[in-house]
């Protein structure tokens, strides 16, 4: 089994994240490309002391870049984790 903090890479704190919060207690995590639901669930009850109870995940697909006129790129392909929690829980690290 991996360490909780190769599972879990990063909150994600955005708008929409945000509105999931407050509506849902939902929580969402940039995690490893290689997780599952079961891993993510068990690295937020080791890393936070918190109950999932429901574990969505998805990749979010590359987008196109470019750097100056002719070079063109693209951003990298992630996965993202969409957590519920139990309704009186919260993770500390979204509240700033």
């Amino acid at each position: 089994m991996k360490h909780p903090t190769q599972v879990i890479i990063r909150p994600v704190i955005t708008e929409k994240g945000t509105m999931l919060r407050t509506l849902y207690n939902q929580y969402l995590f940039e995690v490893a490309d290689d997780a599952t639901k079961v891993d993510v669930k068990h690295a937020l009850k080791q890393l936070y002391n918190v109950d999932a109870v429901k574990v969505r995940i998805m990749w979010v697909k590359p987008k196109p870049k470019r750097f100056g006129l002719r070079s063109q790129g693209h951003t990298k392909a992630w996965k993202k984790a969409v957590v519920t929690l139990k309704p009186n829980q919260t993770i500390e690290d979204f509240n700033l």
